[in-house]
């Protein structure tokens, strides 16, 4: 046990607290837990759950947007996400975020509404919040966020197929090539995919209509991150246990953007699908959801690529040119 940095205290308003490593660090932060006595009758003890980062600027703003998504989640599902409580700098270099705490040592099954397919569906069925600017429904984010160390911009567009090919796809490529170096190829296939496909799959007047006939997508909140590893059966502190989601890099988006990590790394049976989607039908035109998940799924190829380097390229290449050569000559 070491002892609770004087801004932290300060920020959670505690005056005296200790800070236990957890061995839960992502590779971009490291983690810990605070132990604190808060009053009461009698002596009460009160966790935290803290991140910190020495990466100056980056660190600031990652805090930022992991601040707002899992405040974004818990707003629309209470209890799905620990709420973020208080981010801040330590030094000029060191940076923080503070959250409830969420305990995972929760054993059992997850029932009823408190199972993941039922609290995403929730999630992925109440509509985000407005544009802080505009007070209108648009797809974006308040704050950047990132995914893993790539930074997301979020900036806000009234197009989803807009906002998914130039905040997501080209921003991603642009981050890909400062660290690994200009790809002709691969720059060739996204310019083309995200000028041809995305239109096609997701643009306006298509995406969410049947013969002609609908109403579009409505942004909701998009945890951004949904991998296994980003999801467990947990409890927070005066809230049920359930099936609960951490480490977000949300954006308002279309629903099924969710499903593309997802459908990378696997680890969300078909039963978890049915019953998620009997909550959250598949967007009209059905006939191109597989297309749609797959489409999405590229975005994840071309982060860890842009992260990692080396065997995500060939998944990348290998989504766009199916999708290229189903829809790149219409």
């Amino acid at each position: 046990m070491s002892a609770v940095p004087e801004p932290i205290l300060q920020a959670l308003s505690l005056s005296k607290a200790t800070l236990s490593t957890s061995g839960l660090g992502s590779g971009f932060t490291s983690t810990g837990t605070i132990h604190a006595q808060v009053p009461s009758t009698g002596p009460q003890e009160r966790q935290y759950f803290v991140k910190t980062s020495s990466n100056g600027t980056a660190a600031e703003e990652m805090f930022t947007g992991e601040s707002e998504s899992l405040n974004a989640i818990a707003a629309s599902v209470p209890g799905f996400c620990p709420k973020a409580l208080a981010h801040g700098a330590l030094d000029q270099k060191t940076h923080f975020l503070a959250t409830e705490y969420l305990d995972l040592r929760i054993r059992g099954k997850s029932t009823g509404q408190e199972t993941l397919a039922q609290r995403l569906g929730k999630l992925h069925s109440t509509p985000a919040p407005p544009d802080p600017e505009t007070g209108r429904a648009r797809f974006g984010f308040p704050v950047p966020t990132f995914c893993g160390d790539t930074k997301q911009p979020n900036r806000f567009c009234d197009s989803w197929a807009d906002f998914y090919a130039n905040e997501r796809l080209l921003t991603v490529l642009a981050t890909s090539e400062e660290r690994n170096g200009r790809d002709k190829g691969l720059r060739e296939a996204v310019e083309k995919t995200a000028g041809v496909v995305v239109p096609r799959l997701l643009g306006d007047g298509h995406l969410g209509y049947k013969d002609g006939v609908g109403e579009g997508v409505t942004p909701v909140v998009i945890h951004g991150d949904l991998w296994s590893g980003n999801a467990s059966r947990g409890r927070i502190v005066g809230e049920e246990p359930g099936d609960v989601v951490y480490d977000p890099s949300a954006c308002y988006g279309h629903s099924e953007f969710e499903l593309g990590i997802m459908n990378m790394f696997g680890g969300f049976g078909g039963k978890f699908f049915e019953e998620y989607h009997a909550i959250v039908p598949k967007t009209e035109p059905v006939a191109e959801y597989r297309d749609r998940v797959e489409l999405y799924e590229l975005y994840h190829h071309l982060n860890h690529h842009a992260i990692f380097g080396g065997g995500y390229r060939s998944g990348a290449m290998t989504i766009m040119e199916g999708l290229l050569r189903k829809y790149g000559r219409e």
